[in-house]
């Protein structure tokens, strides 16, 4: 069976690295992914005005996923243009409510800590909250200038990301940890916690921990491998996840994905490091962040087999000391290991 894949490039490093993707994906199934490819990012607004054309939603909505770049090029476009030009209406448009990041160390990699043994998915509500879009900025350019960002926490939205995130947690160890703010935010964060508790009755099987977002963020460096299934709102999940990304070693293996879980529109899939325009001219960017997401994206089309081979060779790539130590091997040179490894 072919699936057809939409890859959206995007900015700086996005571009080599999808296509380091593709290489492997070609490798391990040949035909199996048809791919069509769309120019939209920042070059594409300058030239147009929009990060993608009107009818972009509706092009993407006919194939089977979405496998990103980066978004972002600061120095010709705000991100507040990028970001709410092309990765948010996308996740918004087909309810991309569960946002998915596994962060382990591969084999070969040294983390920054004195641990080894963790594996902690986060698991980050991906649609509404802190990222909302909801306020306004009132008297502008004056003394009395007034900016208002309203997050939005509706009870459908937030049952279903918990309710994501207990079904994970039964495919796991059946332990789950929740995230708020609640002792300083009385509104949206108790809402939060009352709904876990309301929900882990219908899973008495799976052990619930409440943190707080500063707590749980000491914890993944002083005792990440207590962690198993994190839960958090859209704002305390980006920036744990990127806490994640450094404990697994660096934003070169922050894979992640973009789900409907429902399946009634495209998931898409992304690395998460961003578009690097400082390193995006020296081909030195490592491509494993995206290949992971491969993996991720294979494994939601049902792929599991090419899926687990192409992990497999990810892992005795970085196991060979290679695409361990950023800057130390070129896109080129990991993309190629890893082709090796699975040609092994």
């Amino acid at each position: 069976m072919t699936h057809r894949i939409a890859l959206i490039p995007g900015d700086g490093i996005g571009n080599p690295v999808i296509q380091s993707a593709m290489q492997v994906a070609e490798k391990a199934a040949p035909g199996l992914l048809e791919t069509q490819t769309f120019p939209w990012s920042c070059d594409h607004y300058l030239k147009t005005g929009s990060m993608m054309p009107e009818d972009g939603i509706e092009t993407l909505r006919g194939f089977d996923a979405i496998f990103l770049g980066a978004v972002g090029w600061p120095e010709k476009v705000p991100d507040a243009v990028s970001l709410h030009g092309l990765l948010l209406p996308i996740r918004k448009a087909f309810v991309q409510y569960a946002n998915i990041r596994p962060h382990r160390l591969l084999p070969g990699v040294q983390g920054p800590l004195r641990k080894e043994a963790f594996d902690i998915l986060c698991i980050r509500e991906n649609t509404e909250g802190e990222y909302s879009g909801a306020g306004g900025r009132v008297h502008q350019g004056t003394e009395n200038e007034v900016a208002v960002e309203t997050a939005i926490f509706t009870r459908a939205g937030v049952e279903r990301i918990l309710l994501f995130g207990f079904e994970q947690a039964m495919t796991r160890s059946k332990r789950l940890a929740s995230v708020t703010k609640s002792n300083a935010q009385k509104y949206s964060m108790v809402f939060w916690d009352e709904v876990t508790r309301e929900l882990a009755r219908e899973y008495p099987e799976v052990e619930v921990s409440h943190y707080h977002v500063d707590a749980i963020a000491a914890r993944m460096v002083m005792a990440p491998e207590t962690l198993d299934v994190v839960v958090a709102s859209n704002l305390f999940g980006d920036i744990l996840t990127d806490l994640g990304a450094a404990i697994q070693g660096g934003l070169g293996f922050a894979a992640s994905a973009n789900i409907d879980p429902t399946r009634k529109g495209p998931s898409m899939f992304e690395p998460v490091h961003g578009s690097a325009p400082d390193i995006a001219h020296l081909g030195i960017a490592n491509p494993i962040a995206a290949i992971w997401s491969l993996v991720m994206m294979l494994d939601h089309l049902g792929e599991g087999a090419v899926a687990g081979r192409i992990m497999r060779a990810i892992e005795t790539t970085t196991a060979r000391g290679i695409g361990t130590v950023p800057g130390a091997d070129t896109t080129d040179q990991i993309t190629a290991a890893i082709v090796t490894a699975l040609e092994e």
